[in-house]
């Protein structure tokens, strides 16, 4: 593909913002939770027009640069030209979200195997890991109401979400909010590897369940595991390993 840079274009905070949102497809791609072009993640433009960017419909997730993400407006009007359409679902789930959510920097969306077959169980996540207890601090669940393509599902949706930052959508997936990008996704690979292991767990002996008392205070608990630094623990060593395979996420 032959994509213009943008980097000229827009400003150093916005650019900066667009290498860290295509980091983060390419590392989605990386890890397997991709479902060819059909979630999405999406990043709030800092200013006072409440704009964000979102994949190129119809691109591989390990195909996104920075140049190539789309910049729309709560009615999704592009207000960059861009060759790619954005995709309808998509944009009903994170418009909404970040209509309501301040704080939401960023909202990521997955379609993976382990996520899809736990948003099917009735009991949802189980507190039977370690991993499960970062996300049932913060944990909301909404039905499926079939793809969301319209727009009265939702005040539903921002209405079980609430001020929760990790979502299980029924029978559909998984979702995540963060301040910024690199929250989300490390929000994302915890969330994600709690369903893996309720899936495998499942499949031995009878479950023991994490003590409900260990969950107290979870927020104060990530802040010491992360040694203060949240997300940014990780992040600088995950575009290490992008670099290493191909840097052309920053293009």
């Amino acid at each position: 593909m032959n994509i213009a840079s943008l980097r000229e274009v827009v400003s150093a905070e916005e650019w900066q913002l667009r290498v860290d949102l295509a980091a983060a497809y390419r590392l989605v791609a990386l890890y397997g939770w991709s479902d060819l072009v059909f979630t999405h993640i999406s990043a709030r433009v800092p200013g006072p027009e409440h704009a964000f960017l979102i994949n190129p419909y119809g691109l591989l997730f390990d195909e996104i640069t920075a140049s190539s993400l789309v910049k729309v407006d709560q009615q999704c009007n592009k207000l960059i030209d861009s060759p790619f359409p954005v995709n309808p679902a998509g944009f009903v789930i994170h418009s909404c979200i970040h209509q309501v959510r301040e704080d939401a920097g960023c909202v990521l969306h997955t379609h993976s195997r382990a996520g899809v077959a736990v948003s099917a169980q009735k009991c949802g996540v189980l507190p039977i890991s370690q991993q499960s207890t970062f996300v049932l601090a913060s944990l909301a669940y909404h039905d499926y109401e079939g793809v969301a393509l319209r727009d009265e599902e939702k005040p539903r949706l921002q209405q079980d979400l609430g001020d929760r930052n990790f979502l299980m959508l029924r029978n559909h997936g998984l979702l995540t909010v963060g301040r910024s990008v690199q929250e989300a996704w490390l929000s994302m690979y915890t969330f994600e590897n709690t369903c893996r292991i309720q899936i495998d767990a499942q499949a031995g002996g009878e479950l023991h369940h994490v003590d409900p008392r260990i969950m107290v205070g979870m927020e104060k608990v990530m802040k010491t595991v992360t040694a203060g630094q949240g997300a940014g623990i990780a992040w600088p060593a995950l575009l290490r390993k992008l670099d290493k395979l191909d840097p052309s996420y920053k293009t």
